[in-house]
Parts: structure tokens; C-alpha cells; sequence
């Protein structure tokens, strides 16, 4: 891809919606595969009362809505402004209590897990049915919509072509914990073919003989994948 096209496919433009300014995608198909679509707003002559507590809206008792779901509540219901990144939202925004909690999670999942998942790890992967796996480093692209494989070869996939996300664990945590997670299996379609493609990855060690940016990775993948199924189910 041409640094041109490039830089086009990555250009941003500031809106300004009735919950607030969002700089979203120039090009609405290249946005993020995370994202939400903003909700329609519960029309005020349909809500006289809170949708949370049930107090009566009058000339004191004043309705909002929340930017994630668009119900209509009272300012005590609905009084915190979380960010809600998942809608491009420039500032923090009013949300009710309940969305409030489930935006500061995915704010975590932005701040933290993406940009592991954008500064890669080291993998074996195996495509398909081959027996022999490759040294690959796996990450997420800066627009979100692809991971990248490059190593003796260079691969795409989009994330919103992916199907299938399968933690693949090995052995118990110490103290009896969990299973840790050692690899992930992925099931995803590839434009102009029939049925689906799939690949394995298995944690790599990294120049410092390490696995734990391989672990982290697949742990941020496995959020992503949380989020990506959301965004489809809305």
C-alpha cells in the first residue's frame, strides 16, 4: 500500500453530533472494527419519568440522556461524563451509571491492552493445515482493522473478516491458578473465497528470550475479541 493511499485510509475529521464533537474516520469505511454506532435518543415526549429511578420530570427535575444508550434519566442517575472511546467521542461524555462502569472498562482496554496489541509479539504460526509453523511477529495495526504478520513472509488479515478467536492454554499457574494461555487459534474469511481460512499462533520468545510479550499480547487479543463481538451483536 502507497503511503498516499495510506494516509488517506488514516485521515480524520471532527464532527459535531447532538452528544458532542467525535473525530471520527474521514471515510466511514475505514473505521475502527471496534466501534459503536452513536444510539438513537429516547424521544423526550416519550419519557416523562426517569428510565432509572422513576422521578418525575418537571421544571426542576431535568431529563438526559445517556451518550451510550440513549435512555433518558434524571441528573442523578445520569450525572457522571466517562470517555467513551468506542464512539470517538473527544471529550468525556454524560453516561448513565451502568455504562458509565462498562466505558471506564473498555477505556483500559485503550489505554493499555491496544497498545500492546499495536507493538506486536512473537509467534509460531501455522497456516492452515501446514505442519510447518513460521516465526512470525503479530500485531494490530495503527488503524485497528488488520493484523499484521511479517516474517520471512508478510500477511493481512482483517479483523472484521475474523470469525473465530480460541485461547489455546498450556499447564496451571503457580498456587494452582488458571491455565496460562500459550497460543490462540483463529478462524477468518478471506474476500473471494469459500469457507474459512485459520491459523494458529504459539508464544515465541522475543530477542530477550521471553515469552511474556507473546502472553500480554494474546491476553489484550483476547479483550479485542470481547469487543469486536460486541460491536457486531449491537
Amino acid at each position: 500500500m502507497s503511503s498516499g493511499v495510506a494516509a488517506r485510509r488514516d485521515a480524520k475529521k471532527l464532527v459535531r453530533s447532538p452528544s458532542g464533537l467525535r473525530m471520527v474516520p474521514e471515510h466511514r469505511a475505514f473505521g475502527s472494527p471496534f466501534g459503536l454506532e452513536e444510539p438513537p435518543w429516547v424521544p423526550d415526549k416519550e419519557c416523562s419519568r426517569c428510565m432509572q429511578c422513576d422521578a418525575k420530570f418537571d421544571f426542576i427535575t431535568r431529563k438526559h440522556h445517556c451518550r451510550r444508550c440513549g435512555k433518558c434519566f434524571c441528573d442523578r442517575c445520569c450525572s457522571q461524563k466517562v470517555p467513551l472511546r468506542r464512539m470517538c467521542f473527544v471529550d468525556p461524555v454524560r453516561q448513565c451509571a451502568e455504562c458509565a462502569l462498562v466505558s471506564l472498562r473498555e477505556a483500559e482496554f485503550y489505554d493499555k491492552q491496544l497498545k500492546v496489541l499495536q507493538s506486536g509479539a512473537t509467534f509460531f504460526v501455522t497456516f492452515g493445515n501446514s505442519e510447518k509453523p513460521e516465526t512470525m511477529v503479530c500485531r494490530l495495526s495503527n488503524n485497528q482493522r488488520c493484523l499484521v504478520l511479517d516474517g520471512n513472509s508478510h500477511y493481512e488479515i482483517e479483523i472484521a473478516h475474523i470469525s473465530t478467536v480460541q485461547t489455546l492454554t498450556e499447564g496451571f499457574a503457580p498456587g494452582g491458578g488458571n491455565a496460562r494461555a500459550a497460543g490462540m487459534f483463529l478462524q477468518y474469511m478471506v474476500p473471494g473465497s469459500e469457507g474459512a481460512a485459520q491459523l494458529k499462533l504459539m508464544a515465541g520468545e522475543d530477542a530477550n528470550a521471553s515469552k511474556r510479550p507473546a502472553a500480554a499480547w494474546l491476553a489484550a487479543m483476547h479483550k479485542a475479541a470481547k469487543l469486536l463481538y460486541e460491536s457486531r451483536d449491537q
